[in-house]
């Protein structure tokens, strides 16, 4: 569930509820996958990667 009214990011797909919980961030976030590995490629950016937290 989220308070603010923000178009949805990427994660709004997917079916994880910690992802779930951030589709509403301000944040380009993209799943763990081959779109995310080739946009950081071809942008030549470093692949953040957030495991969660409890």
């Amino acid at each position: 569930m989220t308070t603010n009214n923000q178009i949805p990011n990427r994660l709004a797909n997917e079916k994880s509820l910690y992802l779930l919980q951030h589709a509403h961030n301000p944040v380009n976030w993209y799943p763990w996958g081959e779109e995310a590995f080739q946009i950081a490629k071809t942008e030549n950016k470093p692949v953040f990667l957030s495991i969660g937290y409890s």
